[in-house]
């Protein structure tokens, strides 16, 4: 998974490419560690997301929790696959999907 990382102000954008699984959330994870108390708001670009996996959902959940006490946080361009999961999951009602 490739982690690209743009800070505009107290605007954080992150864009994602590949698989979002239990190998690569620690690599995310530590990423928001370090950039999130910085951050205003954020947004996740997906547009190069294959996949994401429990570990990745959990991860997410966790900068939405983060984020809710702030400006708040959107993720977009989901695709097809992306987007199934959190269908089933229910993570489509807890986040901001553009």
């Amino acid at each position: 998974m490739t982690i690209t990382k743009t800070q505009n102000g107290g605007a954080l954008e992150i864009a994602l490419a590949g698989r979002l699984d239990t190998m690569t959330s620690p690599e995310l994870e530590a990423e928001l560690s370090k950039a999130l108390p910085g951050a205003e708001s954020l947004v996740f670009d997906f547009s190069k997301l294959d996949y994401i996996s429990s570990a990745g959902l959990r991860v997410l959940l966790s900068a939405h929790k983060a984020m809710s006490a702030k400006d708040g946080m959107k993720v977009t361009h989901v695709n097809e696959i992306v987007q199934e999961v959190f269908e089933v999951t229910g993570f489509a009602d807890i986040l901001d999907i553009e």
